[in-house]
């Protein structure tokens, strides 16, 4: 690749102070600064992880707080580990601290200053050279202290990355590429005509010290996380949202496309290295990986995880390097969930040249959503939190946590490999053989997810794969299970609820697997293949989530004669999830035409709830899992009165309903995971 270097810049390296910065808040949703938002309790925010698994995880991994000064926001976006258990730590509000005593058992450290002024820095490194790299909102930033008095003096622009001024142009990264070199990711941004409305929005690029750019690959929508792994293979993480169905990582790789069109835009400048067009690109509305098998460029994820089942918001990625001190899955890879501030699993093979694999729950539990995991001295692990305006299972607005290897072992499925008929399930210590041989045991089903401009997308195409032959290693530590209906580019949902380990008893502490299975390997089928599975293996037409039913009341009552009822109701949403109305009265028994319009980025509904049930609709919307994007995130519950279906951003719903005769204080909410936390209001029911 030869580099490229954007005019802008000069193609030197240039000194400059950076000077303050306006604030800008992370990611998609996070329109809002922390400390305007109200601090809901834990239980208002999704739903609360189960206090027994916690306590469970709790056994194997300890989790630690580390004490913040009331006087620091630290929101923790960058965490650099460095000699004397000493970690340098960069914050959303622009400052970067010394933090001194974060490996104490009794933590209480001390905080030093070592820079401010930064543009919403959201990672930092040591450079090779000296000093610290920084990502910053419009520069890769090298920081030096050439005095050595513990502050930075020296503030480099080592390159600019142009901005149109959108909230959503974040710069992740720096990561250290092994030829010393370094990556950051670019947010595409919302609004306009266009996602990239400057160059290089939604790519990966390379950047010697001199300054020197090389864009490395396109299609990035939201890569919070990514990593190079000690093999040099990089991974990045992607969030939901417009042409990315559900959280993913994928293979970054020269040359590669990842899914979301607004990178194209760019495609045709000098040291492009995709070759891809915007014109290439349609809303197929098609499964993604029918579009990948025809489209010679456009990368099939490695991994994809469920939406609201294993995370809403991907963030930081950190492979396990620790030789065996964080625990048994040495070289898998963590990553982190900012709404439902929690840590995952992967754990990936190669087949045929590609990358797939399988995602576990790890950990929950923590005090704030999650964007940053790196690992410290003695195989421990630090997390950086932030709420980011938008709010988290967890209940706190910013943290940083430390978490430990007890040193004891779980039984848990510690990998999933693919086979020709099936999966071979690896434990962390032997399964009981009697409950394994089993097949009722287990349960897999595969889908996968659309490929189009829409916001997110429901799993499509699900169906079960019938499993047809169980068979238990000799030493218990591997159980193969061969079925039918599996197919490549498909997510397979791999369930092992009834295993018990052979010595103590114990169930499995996560008895749930998502393999992303894109090739099948070579070798020996161990049943033969399914005479009809074709006709077994075609999935059911899904139920329609926006037809007429009784909560759905979308369709004129014929018993009304006036169309627009008795009272006709404008409700709209604003920036960082929030109606533009909080607060609507009514007369008891009046009929009521609700227009409900989304003119924000991403998926909203409006549920109406009967008197203090908001949050738990909430909290069972969420539980819907897999199920719920066909029911809008709206479950089946008394609690339920009336409800839109889930709306794309620009467009809207009407409803007609009769309100209460019970004069009274009805919350509504947008039932969408995660959302409940503040976009909430109350329809206020008065005596007529």
């Amino acid at each position: 690749m030869k580099p490229f270097s954007f005019p802008s810049p000069s193609a030197r390296a240039r000194r400059v102070l950076v000077g303050a910065f306006l604030f800008s808040p992370l990611f998609a949703g996070g329109l809002l600064a922390a400390d305007q938002v109200q601090n809901p309790s834990s239980a208002e925010r999704f739903i609360r992880p189960s206090s027994e698994l916690v306590a469970r995880e709790e056994t194997y991994w300890k989790r630690t707080p580390i004490p913040i000064p009331d006087d620091i926001v630290l929101e923790a976006s960058g965490i650099l580990p460095l000699p004397g258990k000493r970690l340098l730590v960069t914050t959303r509000r622009g400052e970067v601290w010394w933090i001194d005593g974060a490996y104490d058992a009794n933590p209480q450290p001390k905080f030093t200053l070592f820079a401010s002024g930064l543009h919403e820095p959201l990672g930092i490194i040591a450079a090779p050279k000296g000093g610290y790299y920084v990502a910053q909102r419009q520069e890769l930033t090298r920081l030096v202290d050439t005095d050595n008095d513990g502050r930075a003096d020296i503030f480099e622009t080592v390159y600019k990355f142009p901005v149109s001024g959108s909230y959503h142009e974040y710069a992740f990264g720096p990561v250290l590429a092994p030829n010393g070199n370094v990556r950051v990711a670019l947010n595409v941004a919302f609004g306009g005509a266009t996602q990239a409305p400057a160059p290089w929005r939604g790519w990966m690029v390379e950047i010697t010290p001199d300054g020197q750019m090389t864009p490395v690959a396109a299609g990035l929508r939201s890569p919070c996380g990514f990593t190079v792994t000690s093999q040099g293979d990089w991974f990045f993480a992607d969030n939901q949202g417009e042409w990315v169905g559900s959280g993913r990582i994928t293979h970054v790789e020269p040359g590669d496309f990842a899914g979301h069109p607004a990178s194209l835009a760019w495609s045709r400048l000098p040291g492009s290295t995709v070759k891809l067009r915007p014109e290439d690109i349609r809303d197929f509305e098609e499964p993604f990986p029918d579009v990948a098998k025809r489209m010679p460029g456009l990368k099939l994820p490695a991994v994809w995880l469920p939406h609201a089942v294993l995370g809403i918001s991907n963030s930081g990625i950190v492979e396990d390097t620790t030789a065996g001190k964080f625990g048994p899955f040495a070289g898998q890879l963590f990553i982190a969930d900012q709404g439902q501030s929690k840590i995952n699993r992967i754990a990936l093979e190669k087949i045929k040249g590609v990358w797939q694999g399988a995602v576990f729950p790890f950990r929950e539990g923590f005090n704030c959503g999650i964007i940053r995991l790196t690992y410290g001295e003695d195989g421990v692990m630090f997390a950086g939190e932030t709420a980011r305006g938008w709010g988290a299972v967890g209940p706190a607005q910013q943290g940083l946590e430390r978490l430990e290897w007890t040193g004891k072992v779980p039984f848990e499925i510690k990998e999933v490999r693919a086979q020709p008929d099936g999966f071979v399930l690896t434990f962390t210590e032997p399964v009981d053989p009697i409950a394994a041989a089993k097949p009722e045991n287990y349960n897999i089903s595969g889908f996968t997810y659309l490929y189009h401009r829409a916001y997110g997308s429901a799993p499509v195409n699900r169906v079960a794969c019938p499993i047809r032959k169980v068979v238990v290693a000799p030493d218990g530590l591997s159980v193969r299970l061969a079925g039918a209906c599996l197919r490549e580019g498909y997510v397979h949902e791999i369930k092992a609820t009834g295993l018990r380990a052979a010595k103590s008893g114990e169930p499995l502490l996560h008895a749930t697997a998502y393999y992303t299975l894109n090739r099948f390997p070579d070798g020996n089928r161990i049943i033969p293949l399914e005479p009809n599975e074709a006709e077994l293996c075609v999935a059911p037409v899904p139920a329609a989530a926006t037809v007429a039913t009784a909560k759905h009341p979308s369709r004129l009552p014929g018993t009304w004669t006036n169309a627009d009822g008795d009272r006709t109701i404008l409700l709209g949403t604003l920036p960082g999830m929030k109606f533009d109305t909080p607060l609507l009265t009514v007369a008891a028994g009046s009929n009521v035409r609700l227009v409900f319009r989304n003119s924000d980025d991403m998926l909203h509904n409006f549920v109406l709830c009967a008197p203090g049930r908001g949050e738990a609709v909430g909290a069972a919307a969420l539980a819907l899992g897999l199920e719920g994007p066909a029911k809008s995130y709206v479950p089946e519950s008394a609690d339920v009165l009336y409800h839109t279906a889930l709306i794309q951003p620009e467009a809207s719903d009407t409803i007609f309903f009769t309100a209460p005769t019970a004069p009274g204080d009805y919350e509504f909410i947008c039932s969408f995971p995660g959302h409940a936390a503040t976009m909430k209001g109350i329809l206020r029911v008065e005596a007529r």
